[in-house]
């Protein structure tokens, strides 16, 4: 009977082994990966760089991703869901939040590069921790006004499930998720054109040796961000509109996101690990002793 139960109670298919490793796997690559990143954040950096500032809000957002991940890894390793409909819903919205968040802190990790390589002295006055620090905070309160009217509208749905699964394998849609999309396209396009200036401009300031290697570096950083946003931001954020397509697999690829951030701080090595007393160069010194495509974390 027991064994009956499983395969025909969740109507929905609950019982799924392999979401289960998956969501395993992120869990046991995100958790260690963005503790060890915050700490080293924290330890080694004073967070008077807006980049840093950045960072460790993006630390932050995939942790939170990362502590609700052992539900879902419960809930498709068995197929029920014992925690009730108010939790499902607060698991949801850290996954949400996560995709939101974590695109915006993105895109400011990049525009705050390009001011610091491509505009350095006109952008001194902007380029702060506690502009970045009012930033992140801006985000994080859009986060949570968004998070009102669509946490609302998705116990509306779960109600309809009666407590007997969370996570639905057709998409959940609310008006917003018509919105993302939009954000989505407009945040990719503001980091490619980012990262051709700052490209453009390091190719023009700095000497042959220095120029190859740090090329190298912001076409790297320019692959990661282009890989989270083209596969793990935009699938999910244009496939919650179509009504046949299962969301599943498009939240394991968003998912993958949290295991990808920590590369952001790892290809500034030199930067990451080491505490910087002065953030910030005078004026044209700036512009000769650019040594890293991460300017900000220097």
């Amino acid at each position: 009977m027991h064994f009956l139960t499983h395969n025909t109670a969740p109507c929905d298919s609950t019982f799924s082994p392999l979401y289960s490793v998956v969501f395993g796997c992120i869990l046991a690559l995100g958790l260690p990966l963005n503790a060890v990143s915050l700490w080293t954040l924290l330890r080694h950096h004073s967070l008077k760089s807006p980049s840093a500032v950045f960072m460790v809000n993006l630390a932050v957002s995939d942790l939170l991703l990362v502590v609700s991940l052992p539900m879902r890894v419960y809930y498709y390793a068995t197929g029920t869901w014992p925690l009730g409909n108010l939790v499902c819903n607060l698991i949801t919205m850290l996954f949400h939040n996560n995709i939101r968040s974590s695109a915006f802190f993105i895109t400011f990790i990049s525009v705050d590069r390009l001011l610091a390589v491509v505009y350095p002295l006109r952008s001194r006055h902007l380029r702060t921790s506690s502009n970045a620090w009012k930033a992140a905070a801006l985000v994080w309160l859009l986060v949570l006004v968004i998070n009102i009217p669509e946490s609302m509208h998705f116990s509306k749905f779960l109600k309809e499930l009666n407590g007997s699964s969370c996570f639905p394998k057709t998409p959940h849609r609310s008006p917003l998720h018509y919105i993302q999309p939009v954000l989505m396209f407009s945040m990719l396009a503001v980091n490619m054109v980012c990262t051709a200036l700052v490209s453009w401009t390091l190719s023009r300031r700095l000497n042959d040796s220095a120029r190859v290697n740090n090329k190298v570096n912001v076409m790297l950083i320019f692959f990661l961000n282009l890989v989270m946003f083209i596969i793990c931001f935009l699938p999910l954020s244009v496939g919650i509109l179509s009504t046949n397509i299962h969301v599943r697999p498009l939240i394991c690829l968003a998912s993958v996101n949290c295991c990808l951030d920590p590369l952001l701080y790892y290809f500034c090595l030199d930067a990451f690990w080491k505490k910087k007393e002065d953030v910030d160069l005078p004026g044209e010194q700036q512009l000769k002793d650019i040594r890293s495509p991460c300017v900000g974390l220097e």
